[in-house]
């Protein structure tokens, strides 16, 4: 049998195999919930997937990535996402909640945007620069939107910390400038805001429901966070708590330019997997099954994350466990 047909463990969780649906934001939420035509995207894709994680879900209004984003900012959404949960489930997969805050790049909420430093993002306005207060309120708003997810059905959650996002932004040397314990040096400051909501996320929903992290391990840039720096980082999660690992882009996002190649953040999921336990997932160019398993057999990751190739083919992993 080839190994991405295998089961895995995640925590308390047994995933029939180790294909992964990976995040990939749609914009078809309306009103922040999950619309007929998502539930259905979802359903059918999630035919012969290991693990579905659903696209991001803003956990507080002001870190809205757009209008057409999904929230989990709010209690009346859980309903509309037990729905989805429930689509997804009876299709014979598990499913988990990305939950984000967008930091400086958040917009169409009608309030200012905040970040770790007044430093523009992407072409940004300039945001405001977070008070211990906002640092508390965002760690309680993940952790209250952990308990939503749950309540709707959710079998995990994922942490969003990559693609230029808030925690990327406390991570990253190329827009963090505080001074305080939140600055990007040491490496003990420049994760206390990802290790914080991870602990908070566990005590809130119980040591049973698995925790990811989407960690953007490496700016491939200047100045910017390195591929060295990510060993520490991950082992650092694990022993605060969080049960899975999914390596993608820094502040560049989800693509690596110049690469094209089959899994080609792997050498940042490489240097992960040297130092934790917990299984890693590796997403990026991955369009084949046969690129799949050689990527699995290589060690280099746990499991494999299908992103746009599952976009664009709802019958894509049917296809692969066909050997087609």
């Amino acid at each position: 049998m080839e190994l991405f047909k295998t089961p895995v463990g995640v925590g308390a969780l047994k995933l029939k195999n180790r294909i992964v649906m990976a995040p990939y934001d749609t914009g078809k939420a309306v009103n922040g919930c999950p619309s007929e035509e998502m539930i259905r995207h979802y359903r059918e894709r999630a035919k012969g997937i290991g693990l579905v994680i659903v696209e991001h879900e803003h956990v507080l209004r002001d870190g809205m990535a757009h209008a057409r984003q999904l929230s989990m900012a709010r209690d009346d959404v859980i309903d509309d996402f037990k729905r989805l949960t429930d689509a997804v489930h009876e299709e014979g997969s598990y499913v988990f909640a990305q939950i984000s805050h967008s930091g400086a790049v958040a917009k169409d909420s009608g309030l200012p945007p905040v970040a770790p430093s007044a430093v523009s993002v992407r072409g940004s306005d300039i945001p405001v620069e977070m008070n211990q207060d906002d640092i508390r309120r965002v760690v309680k708003g993940f952790a209250d939107a952990a308990v939503r997810a749950k309540k709707a059905g959710f079998d995990g959650v994922e942490i969003h910390a990559a693609h230029g996002f808030l925690l990327n932004q406390f991570y990253s040397p190329l827009v963090n400038r505080r001074q305080d314990e939140y600055s990007v040096r040491p490496m003990e400051n420049r994760i206390r805001l990802h290790l914080e909501i991870i602990r908070a996320i566990k005590e809130a929903v119980g040591t049973d429901f698995p925790v990811a992290i989407r960690f953007g391990g490496c700016d491939y840039s200047d100045n910017g966070s390195r591929i060295s720096d990510i060993p520490q980082a991950v082992k650092a999660f694990e022993d605060a708590g969080a049960d899975l690992i999914d390596i993608s882009g820094g502040m560049i996002g989800s693509r690596r330019p110049g690469h094209t190649e089959p899994g080609y953040f792997k050498d940042m999921s490489l240097a992960a997997k040297t130092a934790v336990s917990v299984p890693i997932i590796l997403t990026g160019g991955i369009t084949a099954a046969q690129e799949m398993e050689s990527l699995l057999k290589e060690q280099a990751a746990d499991l494999i994350g299908i992103g746009r190739a599952l976009n664009m083919d709802a019958q894509w992993a049917v296809k692969a466990l066909a050997g087609y």
